[in-house]
């Protein structure tokens, strides 16, 4: 079944910049729009040669541009201080992100609260204009000047602003089905141009395709929450598939919005992969090959579009245990984890645990369909179920994907749960609804490898914890990367938010969703890296896993068990 829903063409604003200047007379001009920079100096070349002299800036991190465009070599600064009004101080730190990365060590970077935005460069102060809507969204803007008469000061929408428009139009009109899930796949295909720029600095990238990936998806999510009555932020919402697909064009915007069946897919045969030093994410069918070599008790259920959830038992003497991955399917070096950390501990005898590699074998599909044109972005589209929901919130009878938890927990009687995660390795931002990830504020900017223990009331996992984090400091690696990345945070946010345990933040609260008293949720900045940097990922939480069972096994959480079911 296929539906159109949108069609449409759009002009680029920067082709249309000379008309819309000719008409107003101007002979001068400042543009601010979501382009790259080799082409937004092509337009001003081009403008130059019908007598019009106009710089056309960045309208998405126009702080950020600031220095990488016009401020002069950053290292030769000594002390940068960025003014802004205290109300937009937060706002303007984050705008300026990764700059403290990109400095010097001998550059003092500092922000200060003051009656405008301005910057000041080892002294002079210079102000920079950053347009920003009411909500602390980056939009267009046009200063045009008919020699020293100002002709127009104010907002211009782009395409790239009318292109998220015509997107939440065409769903907000839509008549759409009562009960959830209202659609299949609601694919969204986009080509455009924009801003794809790596910096020198971690994996920190500017993409406007990868921002308005980011925003259709979770404004799309909060469509269809209003729509079904429930609040903001729940994950029980079941919509079906949202797949925004953005990819870089070199011609005007296409646009199409359609409705479309999933397609089944056939397992396909592939190499068993090397997982010790696995530079990418793993495809479902190298996950299939890679668990079919280890022993144990085999279940399994099926997720919503066909395809098999996989979990292993492997009886012992000691307390049981539940590992799992890919439960949010684009954090994908937790599921390289289990199958490596799954492997070691096949080697004895005595070890009780399940292993679930990939819960969400759909979204797993979708993530790698997706990194076939972007693979540097986050793809929070393939990071719920294909139903829209995340499993880890459902309830009997309709588990789905988390009936093969629910039966490792069932089979193990655990008293301990690995549940493997990640999150952004770079910046995330939603640039049509405030910038800032709405309600999740503080997962904008990357803290380094961080952990949450959830404990039933009456439980203690302090000493665990200061065990764990002792051990896996042991690591330089981890140690240098959680230092960079704390030191940067500090620098564009402020303090981290939960205490710091050997280097490593540790959030702990009480918390009964699960029937296990001890859930252990590993936090990696995982999502969009490759190479050695992937490397390090699935090796600290195999390292995480096997330190976790060994000091469980110690007995150093207790051995509370609980009953079947």
């Amino acid at each position: 079944m296929t539906a159109l829903i949108q069609d449409l063409v759009l002009p680029s604003t920067l082709d249309i910049l000379p008309a819309r200047l000719q008409a107003l007379g101007a002979s001068r001009a400042e543009v601010w729009l979501f382009e790259g920079e080799g082409r937004r100096r092509s337009a001003e070349r081009g403008l130059s040669l019908l007598g019009m002299d106009v710089q056309v800036r960045s309208a998405y991190k126009p702080l950020l541009h600031f220095f990488l465009e016009e401020a002069g070599p950053l290292q030769d600064l000594h002390e940068i201080t960025i003014h802004a009004p205290a109300g937009l101080l937060q706002r303007i730190k984050v705008d300026a992100y990764p700059l403290a990365g990109l400095l010097g060590e001998q550059t003092r970077l500092a922000f200060v609260a003051d009656a405008e935005v301005a910057v000041s460069l080892d002294g002079p102060r210079r102000p920079v204009f950053v347009p920003l809507n009411d909500e602390g969204s980056p939009i267009g803007w046009l200063r045009a000047w008919r020699g020293s008469e100002l002709l127009h000061d104010g907002p211009w929408q782009t395409d790239y602003e009318a292109l998220f428009e015509q997107v939440m139009t065409a769903v907000r009109r839509h008549p759409w089905p009562a009960t959830e899930p209202y659609f299949d796949t609601l694919q969204i295909d986009i080509a455009m141009r924009g801003i794809e720029r790596g910096l020198d600095y971690g994996d920190e990238v500017i993409s406007t395709a990868e921002a308005l990936h980011e925003d259709l998806y979770f404004s799309i999510l909060e469509h269809f929450q209003r729509h079904s009555g429930k609040p903001p932020g729940d994950r029980t919402l079941r919509p079906g598939q949202i797949v925004p697909n953005v990819v870089h064009g070199d011609g005007p915007t296409m646009l199409k919005v359609r409705l479309l069946s999933h397609r089944a897919d056939a397992p396909v045969e592939v190499a068993a992969p090397a997982l010790e030093r696995l530079d990418r994410p793993l495809h479902p069918d190298e996950v299939r090959v890679a668990f079919a070599p280890l022993a144990g008790e085999r279940f399994s259920c099926r997720s919503w579009q066909g395809r098999q959830v996989q979990g292993l038992h492997r009886a012992g003497s000691l307390p049981g245990v539940v590992i799992s991955g890919g439960q949010h399917a684009n954090e994908s070096s937790g599921i390289v984890a289990v199958l490596r950390a799954g492997a070691v501990l096949q080697q004895r005898p005595d070890a009780h645990y399940a292993l679930v590699p990939l819960e969400n074998p759909d979204g797993a599909t979708l993530h790698h369909l997706l990194c076939q044109s972007n693979p540097r972005h986050m793809q929070h589209a393939a990071r719920f179920t294909a139903l829209g929901d995340d499993l880890e919130v459902r309830q009997p009878p309709e588990l789905g994907e988390k009936a093969a938890r629910q039966e490792a927990i069932t089979r193990t009687q655990a008293g301990l749960h690995l549940s493997l995660h990640g999150y952004p390795a770079h910046e995330w931002t939603r640039p049509f609804s405030g910038y800032l990830p709405r309600g999740m504020p503080d997962w904008a900017l990357p803290k380094g490898f961080f952990l949450i223990l959830r404990q039933h009331p009456g439980h203690d996992g302090s000493a665990f914890l200061e065990a764990l984090t002792a051990g896996l400091a042991q690591d330089p690696a981890l140690r240098a990367l959680n230092a960079r990345q704390h030191a940067l945070w500090r620098a564009h946010w402020g303090e981290l938010p939960f205490p710091v345990l050997n280097g490593i933040p540790c959030l702990v609260s009480e918390d009964q969703r699960s029937k296990v008293p001890f859930t252990l949720i590993t936090e990696y900045p995982d999502e969009t890296v490759y190479g050695e940097a992937f490397v390090l990922a699935h090796e600290t939480l195999t390292r995480t896993v096997l330190l976790s069972t060994e000091l469980y096994w110690q007995g150093l959480l207790g051995q509370p068990r609980l009953s079947a079911g």
